[in-house]
């Protein structure tokens, strides 16, 4: 299996302070993961810190 994470970086909140946003959406992701199923077709659509999608995560088969 294979844990993908997306993050379109053209976005307005990431754009003007790209480490501290994505750093931020690691933490807050990374730390929630515990309560997901990881398994294959698994995924969420990821927020940054204004509350907009920027992307998203899924488990693939690899």
């Amino acid at each position: 299996m294979k844990f993908v994470l997306e993050v379109d970086m053209t976005d307005a909140a990431v754009r003007g302070n790209a480490a501290d946003e994505l750093g931020r959406i690691l933490r807050y992701w990374g730390g929630s993961l515990r309560h997901c199923p990881l398994g294959p077709g698994s995924g969420q659509p990821v927020y940054d810190s204004e509350y907009r999608g920027v992307g998203a995560w899924r488990v693939t088969e690899g």
